[in-house]
């Protein structure tokens, strides 16, 4: 049982709310609930993270919500606290430009007060690229989570995030983009880390985190429902070691 918590500015969540239950429900056995704030600013409040056991129904939370001006620690402490005490995540596209304040753009000092949402994503990103095509490698096949992918190309209007600082994650994806200087015309290869794996808190909680998600068109490509799908089970650790679902999760 999985909550899907999305909502705010920049993208089109009430078609990708959709996208994802019912791409994730098709490929394993899953049920997705969904939070949606049909908000289009940058502050979208969910009423189900304001009770302290908020998470306690769900086996794993998506957040997928864009929410870069919520500053209040307190909210944000409510829903790291369910994270840190062992409830798995998966956190998609925007969910890394959110909850942060202080001086994010530069590199935050871990365990600072501005630091705690990027400590469990394990990655921290303050911006993207241009809207263009995203050059996609799955460059570690070790993990489960990208056995047997192949590289590919999305469609011309997804979003490189940046890589501020990395943390002790697990790198699986790197994405890059061509990007051409305003100024001199030049391209050049920009390239980020767009997935990964984190073992956040002292319960070593296992979080996954894909950047990917910025266009419809992109959620709605079997190959990105496959991979989040994978992501999912991995955090419950419902994932084989050939990356397929454990006996009871597959769909047969």
């Amino acid at each position: 049982k999985a909550l899907l918590v999305l909502g705010g500015c920049c993208h089109d969540y009430a078609t990708q709310k959709d996208l994802l239950k019912t791409g994730i429900e098709s490929r394993i056995n899953a049920t997705v609930e969904i939070a949606y704030n049909d908000t289009k600013d940058t502050k979208p409040i969910f009423e189900i993270y304001k009770k302290s056991n908020w998470a306690e129904s769900y086996d794993v939370i998506i957040h997928d919500e864009c929410a870069a001006d919520i500053t209040d620690p307190v909210y944000v402490e409510t829903i790291l606290k369910a994270h840190r005490d062992g409830k798995p995540a998966v956190n998609l596209h925007c969910a890394m430009h959110s909850y942060r304040w202080g001086n994010y753009k530069e590199p935050i000092t871990e365990g600072a007060d501005n630091a705690h949402w990027f400590e469990m994503i394990g990655l921290q990103s303050n911006g993207h690229g241009p809207k263009l095509a995203l050059n996609i490698s799955f460059f570690n096949q070790e993990s489960p989570i990208t056995k047997g992918f192949t590289d590919w190309t999305t469609f011309p209007n997804e979003e490189l995030y940046n890589n501020v600082q990395i943390f002790k994650i697990e790198p699986l994806v790197r994405g890059s983009q061509m990007v051409k200087d305003k100024k001199t015309g030049v391209e050049s290869k920009v390239e980020s880390i767009i997935a990964w794996t984190n073992l956040y808190g002292p319960n070593k909680t296992r979080v996954f985190s894909t950047t990917l998600g910025h266009d419809s068109k992109t959620v709605a490509d079997e190959r990105y429902l496959d991979f989040v799908t994978r992501g999912l089970l991995w955090s419950v650790n419902h994932l084989t070691a050939e990356g397929k679902p454990e006996k009871g999760y597959d769909k047969k």
